[in-house]
C-alpha cells in the first residue's frame, strides 16, 4: 500500500505556486555580477560603431567630409545616408506607420540626430573617427513649440512628405500635421456640457520625459556569409517583432534571422522600437561579414532615443452643482518630434488615451488628438504605462481635483460619488471600453481609513490657519488619486503592431524526471518572469516551481510572441502559460487513468496529481505521470508530455488602485517633503506578493521622479537642456520616501487565473497623487493648477505668483 500523501496545504506550499512570496530566482546571478548583457557579448574580430550626431535641431547638410576620419588608425569605414541609400536602407518604417531616416541625408531634424556611422576596431578609434568627421550645416529655424507647429508660416520640417495630404491615420491638415484622431460622441458631449450646471476648463500638460533605463540601448549584429544566417543580440523588448521587421526590410528569410535578447537592464518602453544604431550595425555586418557592436552612451540615450508623454490636454468637465459628473471633453496636442515613431498598436495613433474617463461613470465623453511634428527626438513610448494610459489617468485625476475645488467639495467624496459601482461590472464606458471587474468604493474606503483621512483634513485646516497667522511657511497637501488602467494589449480584433496580432505564447516540455522547461514569447527586463511564470505553471501542472525553468528572448527557441511592454506579460503570456499548463494536465489525466485502470472521468485533480474520486488512496503524482509519459501511455497516444498555447485574449484587463500622498510644501523655497505615501493596488489574482511589492516600489520611485523633476526640456533653438544625469532627475534612496503598499483582490472575469497585471500601475497612479498633493497645498494660495514637474523652482514660482 502506497504511503499516504502529505496534507494538501503542505503540498501546495511545497509547490510555491500562485500566491507564494517566492524569492526571485534571477537575483542570485544578478547580484553576483553574472548577468549577461548586450555589452558583455564579444565575438571574434568584432568592430565597434559610433555616431556623428547633429549639434543643430534643424539644419541643411551642405557637405560631409570623412577623409580625416578614415585616415585614423583603426577606423574601418564611415557610413553616410548616401551609402545606405545604395542598398535601400536609408529609411526605416516606424511602429506608427511613418518612415524615419536612418542617417540624415539632406537635413537634420533634431539635435542628436544620426548623421554618419563610424566603424572601427575599438571604441576609442570609433570616438576619434566621430570627432574627425567634418559636417557643414546651414542653420534653419526650428519648431519647438507644438502649439505653433501648425501655424500658417511654420517652417516645413518633413520635406519628404510635405505635399502628402493623407497620412497613416487619415487626413493631414498641415505640412507639420501627422493625424487627427477622435473617439467618443462629440455631439452628445457638447450637448451635455451645454446643459451642465458647472463646467470647468483647464489645460493639463504632461511634460516630455524619458524612461532612462540603467542599461542604454545597443546591439551586436553578426552575419555569416557562408551559411547566410544573421544573428542579432540586442536590447529588444519584442524580439520576434524585430525579426519580422528585419526580414521585411532585408533579403533574408525570417528563419535565417536569429534575434536574441539577453539580460536587459530595464526597458520601460524605451527598448520597444527600432533605432538607427540597429540598422547601421546590421547593414555593416551584412556587407562585410564582420560582427559589429553599437552601444549608446547616456547622453545619446537621453537625447535621441524614444521619449515619453509630451501631451498637452485641454479639458472640459461638466457636472451638476451637487457633484455628479455629466460630461468630459478633451482636445490634445501631441508632440511626436521629427518622426512619428510612437510605440502604439497600429489602429490607435493616440494609444489608449480614450481611457480618460478613468474610474468614473461619465455618461458622455469625447476626445480629439492632433499629432504634430517638431524639431525634437521622435518616440512616444509607453514609459512604464500602457500606451498613453498614464497621460489619460493624469488628465482625469487633475480635472476631478480641479472640479472638486470649484464645487468646494472634498476630492475623495467627489470621486466616491462618481465611481462606477461594483454591480455595474462588466461596465462599458462612454468610450466603448468594457471594464472587466472592479470594486472601487471598497478600495477607496480602505485607503482613506489606512491614512486617517478625516484627521488629515482636520490637521490641514489647523495648518492653514497657522499659515495665515504667519506661524509656519509650509502648507500641508493631501493628494488623492484613483486610477483604472487598461493593460494586456492583445485582442487581435483591435490590437496589432504592423499587422502582427498581439497574442502571446507558451511552450512547455515536461521531462521524464519531472522537471520542466517553459519557453515564452515575452522577454523580462527585470519583472521576474523566471520566478512568476514558473509559479503559474506550478499551480497548473502540480510540479514545484523550483523544477520549472523559464526561457525567453531567443527567436530560435521561443514560440512567436509580441514581447513585454504595456503590462501585457501576465495578462497575455501568463494566460498562455496557464492554458498550456491545462493542456498538459488534460493529457496527464488520461495517462493517470491508464495507470490507475479507471476512466479519466473518475479522476479529480489534487494539488500535485490525480486521485480516484471517492478513494484518495489511489493516486498518481505529476512526477510519476511524467515518467510514465515516456514509457507507459494509453494505446494510440503519442508518448511525451508537451504543449503549446497561443493565447489571444477576449478582452484587456483593468487593474485599479487608490493612492494617497501626504506632503508639506514650503512656499519660500518650493521644497516639497513627502511625509507619507500609501498605495493600494488591485491587480486581480496576486501571483507573487513579494514581486508585486517590488514592482510597486520601483514604479512609485519613477512616478516620484516624473512628478517632482523629470523633464527633457529644450531651449528656443532646440538644444536639449537635460541631456545628462547632471540635469535629468533620477531619485536616490535619499529623496525616495518609504512606500506603504496595500491591496484588494478583484479577479478578472475572463482571464484564466484572474490576473490583471501590476507593473505599470504605480507609475499611472503615483504621478497624479504627487501632483494632487502639491496642488492641494498650493490651493490655499489660490493656485488652480500648477503644471508638472513640481521641482523646487516651479513650486516656488507658483507660490510667488499666487501671492502677488
Amino acid at each position: 500500500m502506497s504511503e499516504a500523501p502529505a496534507p494538501a496545504a503542505e503540498r501546495r506550499k511545497g509547490l510555491q505556486g500562485i500566491g507564494a512570496s517566492r524569492k526571485r530566482v534571477e537575483d542570485a546571478r544578478f547580484i553576483q555580477g553574472k548577468g549577461r548583457y548586450v555589452d558583455d557579448i564579444k565575438l571574434p574580430g568584432m568592430l565597434f560603431g559610433d555616431f556623428v550626431r547633429s549639434p543643430y535641431a534643424h539644419a541643411k547638410i551642405k557637405s560631409i567630409d570623412i577623409s580625416a576620419a578614415t585616415a585614423i588608425e583603426g577606423v574601418v569605414t564611415v557610413i553616410t545616408a548616401k551609402e545606405l541609400a545604395a542598398h535601400s536602407l536609408d529609411w526605416m518604417p516606424t511602429l506608427a506607420g511613418d518612415k524615419q531616416a536612418v542617417l540624415a541625408g539632406d537635413k537634420v531634424l533634431f539635435q542628436g540626430q544620426e548623421v554618419a556611422f563610424v566603424v572601427a576596431a575599438d571604441r576609442y578609434a570609433a570616438a576619434d573617427g566621430v570627432a574627425a568627421v567634418k559636417v557643414e550645416y546651414e542653420d534653419l529655424p526650428p519648431v519647438i513649440d507644438p502649439f505653433k507647429a501648425m501655424d500658417e508660416g511654420a517652417p516645413v520640417l518633413r520635406e519628404d512628405i510635405k505635399d502628402q495630404t493623407e497620412g497613416a491615420h487619415g487626413k493631414r491638415d498641415h505640412h507639420n500635421h501627422i493625424f487627427n484622431w477622435q473617439f467618443g460622441d462629440s455631439d452628445a458631449t457638447e450637448k451635455a456640457l451645454a446643459d451642465s450646471e458647472i463646467v470647468v476648463e483647464e489645460m493639463i500638460s504632461y511634460q516630455r520625459v524619458h524612461p532612462c533605463p540603467l542599461e542604454t540601448c545597443g546591439c551586436v549584429a553578426s552575419y555569416d556569409k557562408v551559411n547566410g544566417k544573421m544573428t542579432v543580440y540586442g536590447t529588444f523588448q519584442a524580439p520576434h517583432a524585430v525579426r519580422t521587421v528585419a526580414s521585411l526590410i532585408s533579403p533574408l528569410a525570417e528563419h535565417d534571422i536569429r534575434i536574441v535578447s539577453p539580460d536587459i537592464g530595464g526597458g520601460f518602453g524605451n527598448k520597444v522600437g527600432v533605432y538607427p544604431g540597429y540598422i547601421c550595425a546590421i547593414a555593416v555586418t551584412f556587407l562585410t561579414g564582420i560582427p559589429v557592436k553599437w552601444i549608446e552612451d547616456r547622453t545619446e540615450n537621453l537625447m535621441a532615443t524614444a521619449f515619453a508623454r509630451d501631451y498637452h490636454m485641454k479639458g472640459r468637465i461638466g457636472a451638476t452643482k451637487d457633484g455628479r459628473i455629466t460630461s468630459l471633453a478633451c482636445h490634445t496636442i501631441a508632440d511626436h518630434g521629427a518622426f512619428d515613431a510612437c510605440a502604439d498598436p497600429t489602429k490607435w495613433p493616440a494609444g489608449f488615451f480614450n481611457i480618460c474617463t478613468g474610474s468614473y461613470d461619465i455618461p458622455a465623453a469625447h476626445v480629439s488628438v492632433d499629432g504634430v511634428y517638431t524639431n525634437k527626438a521622435p518616440g512616444g513610448v509607453a514609459y512604464r504605462c500602457s500606451f498613453r494610459v498614464t497621460e489619460a489617468s493624469y488628465f482625469i485625476e487633475r480635472m476631478v481635483d480641479i472640479l472638486a475645488r470649484r464645487l468646494d467639495m472634498d476630492p475623495a467624496e467627489l470621486r466616491r460619488k462618481n465611481f462606477i459601482k461594483k454591480e455595474q461590472f462588466p461596465y462599458t464606458s462612454a468610450m466603448g471600453w468594457e471594464y472587466d471587474s472592479g470594486d472601487y468604493h471598497t478600495a477607496l474606503d480602505k485607503a482613506l481609513d489606512a491614512v486617517g483621512y478625516a484627521k488629515l483634513r482636520e490637521e490641514q485646516k489647523e495648518n492653514r490657519a497657522a499659515f495665515d497667522r504667519g506661524e509656519t511657511r509650509s502648507l500641508l497637501g493631501v493628494g488623492v488619486a484613483f486610477f483604472t488602467e487598461i493593460v494586456g494589449a492583445g485582442p487581435i480584433k483591435n490590437c496589432d503592431i504592423l499587422g502582427l496580432g498581439m497574442f502571446d505564447s507558451c511552450e512547455i516540455r515536461i521531462h521524464p524526471t519531472g522537471s520542466a522547461i517553459a519557453r515564452l514569447g515575452t522577454i523580462s527586463q527585470g519583472q521576474g518572469h523566471s520566478t512568476t511564470f514558473a509559479q503559474i505553471l506550478a499551480t497548473e501542472i502540480g510540479l514545484p516551481a523550483s523544477s520549472i525553468t523559464v526561457e525567453e528572448g531567443d527567436t530560435d527557441t521561443a514560440p512567436y510572441g509580441l514581447g513585454t511592454y504595456g503590462s501585457r506579460s501576465t495578462p497575455v503570456a501568463g494566460a498562455a502559460a496557464a492554458m498550456a499548463g491545462r493542456k498538459i494536465r488534460a493529457k496527464a489525466q488520461m495517462i493517470a487513468a491508464h495507470l490507475l485502470e479507471v476512466h479519466d472521468d473518475d479522476l479529480e485533480w489534487d494539488v500535485d496529481g490525480f486521485v480516484v474520486k471517492g478513494d484518495s488512496s489511489k493516486r498518481k503524482t505529476m512526477a510519476e505521470i511524467a515518467f510514465a509519459a515516456y514509457n507507459n501511455v494509453p494505446p494510440n497516444m503519442e508518448p511525451g508530455l508537451e504543449a503549446v498555447s497561443y493565447y489571444d485574449p477576449p478582452n484587456m484587463t483593468y487593474p485599479f488602485g487608490a493612492y494617497i500622498c501626504v506632503a508639506d510644501v514650503n512656499v519660500d523655497t518650493g521644497v516639497t517633503t513627502v511625509r507619507r505615501f500609501y498605495a493600494l493596488d488591485d491587480c486581480g489574482t496576486r501571483i507573487n506578493p513579494m514581486v508585486i511589492e517590488g514592482q510597486v516600489h520601483g514604479g512609485l520611485t519613477e512616478s516620484l521622479a516624473i512628478a517632482m523633476g523629470q523633464e527633457i526640456a529644450y531651449d528656443a533653438d532646440g538644444n536639449v537642456t537635460g541631456g545628462s544625469l547632471i540635469d535629468y532627475y533620477l531619485p536616490t534612496a535619499v529623496e525616495t520616501p518609504a512606500w506603504e503598499t496595500d491591496y484588494t483582490e478583484t479577479p478578472s472575469n475572463h482571464h484564466p487565473i484572474g490576473a490583471k497585471g501590476v507593473g505599470e500601475s504605480p507609475n499611472v497612479g503615483g504621478v497624479s497623487a504627487f501632483s494632487n498633493a502639491v496642488n492641494d497645498a498650493l490651493a490655499h494660495l489660490g493656485v488652480v493648477h500648477a503644471q508638472m514637474p513640481h521641482d523646487h523652482w516651479r513650486v516656488w514660482q507658483a507660490a510667488r505668483q499666487a501671492k502677488k
